[in-house]
């Protein structure tokens, strides 16, 4: 449900980020002098000070629990998606514990809609406009200008997955994905597979990287050699994913299994065995990413490595309350545990069973 109110008051004067630097601390230390934290030397909190009254910072009062809007905004890049749906869940459910309401909006990534920059900073306007204590992005990633914007008006806030690396100071929550490499991979070897594709996502993505890297440490670690020409990208799209399939079964060697970095990118792995007539598992085994409902609803049912989509973002919504309140983590990197889903796409290689 959302609310509308009076326009709040624009923050004036420096970011705490200009205090950090200028007091030669770090931003989360700023932070624990700003909000009378007990935990800092002395002389560190003289000299912070100094900073602050010299540069005129104002204080953002200390989320008020009583008297505070009880809502939080959650910008997702879909509303139509099965992930978005997971991470609405656990939102809400955190939520709900916490007394909040949420408030829900949908954002392209920028990279894909083609809207001008001033039309997104006056999307988060409307935090401001209706009192927002905080937020929460479910989002690739977000732009300079919209980092800047947050700072500026002091709205604490949290990335839920994000694609690239936050800037230095953002709370972020994510998952073991180069464990979830390693695993989904070992799985495969454990079956007696050698020739094990990958088809991973972008290249300059976080997850797709980390998914990667564990991929080819588990080869390592067996002894299996890494094979160059098995690794192939298709970001998260299941038409490109059919495609790097079709030129893997086109390789004078094809693999007899695939790992895919994706749920939605191993439908498209399933389309383009059935095309040639390969089954899976019996000709090709295929294990996935994500654990979405798509993997349970596939034929066979798909074999994944489940990445707690809901409990991040529960997670998620916990460290914005506690940033709201004044308390700044002392990692600002959380990572929650994956898992091997194991059900029907995978078995031996053909004619070893």
């Amino acid at each position: 449900m959302v609310r509308t109110a009076g326009r709040a008051g624009t923050a004036t004067g420096p970011t705490l980020a200009v205090v950090a630097r200028e007091a030669g601390v770090s931003v989360p230390t700023a932070s624990k002098v700003v909000n009378g934290r007990e935990d800092v030397a002395p002389e560190t909190r003289r000299r912070v000070t100094e900073v602050l009254d010299r540069l005129g910072y104002v204080r953002r009062p200390r989320f008020d629990a009583a008297r505070a809007p009880r809502l939080v905004d959650l910008v997702v890049h879909s509303l139509e998606s099965s992930w978005s749906g997971a991470v609405l869940h656990g939102v809400e459910a955190a939520a709900y514990d916490a007394g909040l309401e949420v408030v829900v909006s949908a954002a392209p990534d920028r990279a894909r809609d083609g809207r001008p920059e001033r039309d997104r900073l006056g999307r988060l306007d409307r935090f401001a406009e209706r009192g927002s204590p905080g937020a929460l992005f479910a989002l690739a990633e977000l732009s300079a200008s919209q980092y800047a914007w947050l700072e500026q008006h002091r709205i604490p806030f949290v990335m839920i997955d994000p694609a690239v690396e936050p800037p230095p100071g953002v709370v972020s929550v994510g998952a073991a994905n180069w464990q979830g490499g390693v695993t989904a991979t070992e799985h495969l070897l454990s079956l007696g597979h050698e020739r094990i594709a990958v088809i991973a996502g972008h290249r300059s993505t976080l997850s797709g990287s980390a998914r990667l890297a564990g991929y080819r440490s588990a080869l390592a670690a067996a002894g299996v050699a890494h094979r160059p020409e098995y690794v192939r990208h298709a970001g998260s799209d299941r038409t490109t994913a059919r495609h790097r399939m079709r030129e893997l079964l086109d390789l004078p060697v094809p693999p007899t299994a695939v790992f895919v970095c994706a749920d939605a990118m191993a439908l498209g792995v399933y389309e383009a065995a059935a095309e040639r007539g390969l089954r899976v598992p019996a000709d090709l085994s295929v294990v996935g990413f994500d654990d979405l409902p798509e993997a349970r609803w596939t034929t066979p049912a798909l074999t994944t490595v489940r990445r707690p989509l809901a409990e991040m973002a529960a997670t998620a919504l916990r460290l914005l309350l506690r940033l709201m309140e004044g308390d700044r983590p002392e990692s600002t990197r959380t990572e929650l545990s994956t898992r091997l889903v194991e059900r029907a796409s995978t078995a031996p290689p053909p004619g070893t069973a």
